[in-house]
């Protein structure tokens, strides 16, 4: 991906070596990510409540915590954590400005940005206490997107997913659950939480988490036509990355075997499927995953 010397979004808010504090009591409820799938995968490897980080996905309830602290040693960036922090200063850049042209030109609405924080190891959000294990996510009460770029080195080492592009879908995967959030979206997903059954509750989250692989794509596809950001293998990269945060993929490592009414986030294959469909169109009116019969 090309994104040296590019221009980054200003709405960056930087709380690396704060600290989140929280205490074990503590969770995140309500936000929306990549890092959930991750996070279901590590807690049946180490014999974690699976139930209760499902329970959350779509759990639009705000829990308080104590505020960040700022540590008396100032924070000290590795040169590789430097590149990854400018790669998503960048991304976020450019989805800002594809999001602009799209909600002005296409839905005659302006398109309200989203602020993206950079953590370590803990943070407040207004979901509650947003943690490092939990990975990338984005908290609807607070219009915000949080990331400890340490989940760049989980994503590459442990599920072979690493590369520019692939940490730029990652950015580009929340700000999508950022857009489904200004169209009323999400806000309608989360309407039918206690009047449906678990598996009609999961169905949806897979259609909502589909639909960000696909915003994720359209956006890739405009910013490619606009600023020629795409370069030799990059989408490889964020195929692996699609592919390696499936449902079926992570239960598979995880429990050795697969439970599909569990799944939340959809497949590999689905995954990779619908962000191709993004990227190859462009075109937002055919990201409609909740009325596809076949995802």
């Amino acid at each position: 991906m090309r994104w040296q010397g590019r221009k980054q979004s200003k709405n960056i808010e930087d709380r690396r070596g704060q600290s989140g504090g929280g205490g074990m009591g503590g969770r995140m409820g309500g936000g929306i990510g990549l890092g959930t799938i991750l996070l279901l995968g590590l807690a049946l490897l180490f014999g974690g409540d699976a139930s209760s980080i499902l329970g959350s996905l779509l759990n639009s309830g705000m829990q308080q915590a104590p505020a960040p602290t700022q540590t008396n040693q100032p924070y000290v960036e590795s040169d590789q954590e430097a590149a990854l922090a400018d790669i998503v200063g960048v991304t976020l850049r450019e989805t800002e400005e594809v999001w602009h042209n799209i909600f002005r030109n296409q839905l005659q609405r302006p398109y309200q940005e989203a602020t993206l924080v950079l953590f370590t190891n803990a943070t407040q959000s207004a979901c509650g206490v947003g943690r490092a294990a939990t990975g990338p996510f984005y908290c609807p009460a607070d219009r915000k997107i949080y990331i400890d770029l340490s989940f760049y080195d989980q994503l590459s080492k442990r599920f072979g997913a690493g590369g520019d592009f692939a940490m730029a879908y990652v950015v580009a995967h929340e700000v999508a659950h950022h857009v489904q959030n200004l169209l009323g979206i999400t806000q309608q997903v989360d309407a039918q939480r206690g009047r449906i059954s678990k598996t009609a509750q999961n169905d949806l989250s897979v259609r909502l988490e589909l639909q960000a692989d696909f915003l994720s794509g359209v956006w890739a596809h405009h910013a490619h036509n606009a600023n020629n950001i795409l370069e030799r293998g990059d989408i490889e990269e964020a195929m692996r990355a699609a592919e390696a945060i499936g449902d079926d993929n992570i239960q598979k490592k995880s429990q050795g075997y697969v439970v599909p009414e569990s799944f939340t986030h959809g497949t590999s294959e689905q995954r990779m499927r619908w962000l191709r469909k993004g990227l190859e169109t462009g075109d937002i009116n055919q990201g409609d995953t909740f009325s596809a019969r076949n995802l």
